[in-house]
């Protein structure tokens, strides 16, 4: 790789970088001991680790607080993610630009070794990664972000009108450029399409698989743009070619980055302190109630019990409750240690938010191959079996859980979004993004919300952007129409 590249490039990642607001991983995600050779291998092992170690720990102390999963024990100042509270958010922003400097390396090794893998594999996450990027933020740095080696350090923002036409294109040719062979120089560790296996070219068929299941998530979430983009035209062109444009069909395909539990590849919550961990949160009664009244096997699995007159049960807690409120440690449920060594925590997409995703276009007409009862079925059951538990032969006839299939539209919606919901857990700001499309799940309006505060549809920007890129910031801010947590991004108007 040209390291001259490669070091001007990073420029503009110090441009863009401080410490983010929420809780990171950095003494995790700075490797001291990353090889100084260069190959797609070398590079590619170590950005699937860092880079989901950014959108699980987002997914736990951002995304969870937010779409009430959790909240904190006590809250006294009046702020908080579960009070609508939404500070400038530079964690993602400072970490993923970073990343991209690997993915344009890897990309660019890919071209210089004619390595069409490596390539359809760095297309992927670029995809991936900028369609989060964009979804939180709005107009974000695209074409210019990554161009610190031509000498521009101050890129401009992109409209995310121009952003995802990118992302979808991307994400075509990276289906197109798989094929069936081993990666010449390994480094896999989603999908393991390396020579020792021994099966590479399922293995890359999987990452083919993930390409398309993300193009359909970005798609579905463009629906109101169908007129500008030929949305429906482009659905339709997935669902009736899964030869060539697979998605996920199993709990096999989908994209978790599995913990090995070996050095340095360790889930990134191993060391994370009791008091972060569970005496600082506990779980929402509209999280926990839901569960509880379904008897959800998965509680097992994320939640711990605690006695409550002697009876040991799963209890939840107000989310958006008054300053004066303190809740006792150890009082209610919070999250078991077991999950932070947990192999299957690095969740990207799942083959159940695939099934919820068909169900939702079955619903609205599109042919899927099966109803919207049948997708949403089959969506919880294979989150459950994600989470390794076994779902109750009845439990889809349960009350709260069995599927109305004469219910209104909107009836019907509410529940498949409620049960993607749950399948979402640990998965970055997905259920967040929902919510502001669909307004599902809705979530009870905490007592100690003042009432000027709006639920949340964005992050405003880093602040330090005011100091290292202010002009370009300025015109973002600009055509945005504002820089605060109820400025609606494009997809979204």
């Amino acid at each position: 790789m040209n390291w001259h590249k490669h070091i001007m490039t990073l420029c503009v990642t110090v441009m863009l970088l401080v410490t983010g607001c929420t809780k990171n991983f950095e003494e995790l995600n700075t490797d001291p001991n990353r090889p100084k050779e260069s190959t797609p291998g070398v590079m590619l092992g170590q950005l699937e680790y860092r880079i989901v170690n950014t959108t699980i720990n987002e997914g736990r102390f951002f995304t969870h607080q937010l779409m009430q999963v959790d909240a904190p024990r006590s809250s006294n100042n009046g702020a908080g993610l579960h009070r609508y509270v939404v500070e400038p958010g530079a964690a993602v922003w400072s970490n993923f630009y970073r990343y991209m400097t690997d993915i344009e390396d890897i990309s660019y090794s890919a071209d210089s070794l004619n390595e069409p893998n490596y390539k359809g594999i760095a297309l992927v996450y670029k995809s991936w990664a900028y369609s989060i990027l964009t979804d939180l933020y709005g107009d974000v740095p695209y074409s210019e972000a990554t161009k610190g080696a031509s000498g521009n350090f101050l890129a401009k923002f992109d409209k995310q009108s121009a952003i995802y036409p990118q992302l979808l294109a991307d994400l075509d040719k990276a289906s197109a450029s798989f094929v069936p062979k081993a990666l010449t120089y390994g480094g896999d560790m989603l999908y393991n399409a390396n020579a020792t296996n021994k099966d590479p070219g399922a293995a890359i068929l999987k990452w083919k698989k993930f390409s398309n299941s993300l193009k359909l998530r970005l798609l579905l979430r463009l629906l109101k743009r169908d007129g500008e983009l030929n949305i429906a035209e482009q659905i339709n062109a997935i669902l009736t070619d899964p030869a060539n444009r697979p998605v996920f069909t199993s709990n096999d395909d989908e994209a978790i980055f599995k913990y090995p539990g070996t050095f340095p590849y360790f889930n990134p919550f191993y060391n994370t302190r009791q008091l972060e961990w569970r005496d600082g949160a506990y779980f929402t009664r509209f999280f926990l109630d839901r569960l509880n009244t379904d008897q959800d096997p998965r509680r097992s699995v994320w939640a711990l019990k605690v006695k409550k007159n002697n009876i040991d049960t799963f209890s939840g807690i107000e989310s958006g409750y008054p300053t004066s409120v303190e809740y006792a440690v150890g009082a209610n449920s919070s999250y078991p240690d077991a999950l932070k060594t947990y192999q299957g925590l690095g969740v990207m997409m799942t083959y159940a938010e695939m099934e919820f995703i068909k169900a939702e276009l079955a619903l609205r007409g599109f042919n899927t191959g099966s109803t919207p009862k049948q997708h949403y079925e089959k969506g919880i059951l294979a989150s459950m079996t994600q989470w390794g538990v076994t779902m109750p032969s009845d439990f889809t006839s349960r009350p709260g859980v069995l599927y109305n299939e004469s219910g209104s539209f909107d009836q019907q919606l509410e529940q498949i979004m409620l049960q993607k919901y749950f399948a979402y857990f640990f998965v970055d700001y997905q259920s967040w993004f929902e919510k502001r499309r669909t307004g599902y799940p809705v979530l009870p309006r905490g007592s100690g919300i003042p009432a000027e505060n709006q639920f949340p549809v964005r992050v405003p920007y880093p602040t330090y952007l005011q100091s290292l890129n202010p002009t370009n910031l300025a015109d973002a801010v600009k055509e945005m129409g504002g820089d605060n947590s109820n400025i609606k991004v494009w997809w979204d108007k």
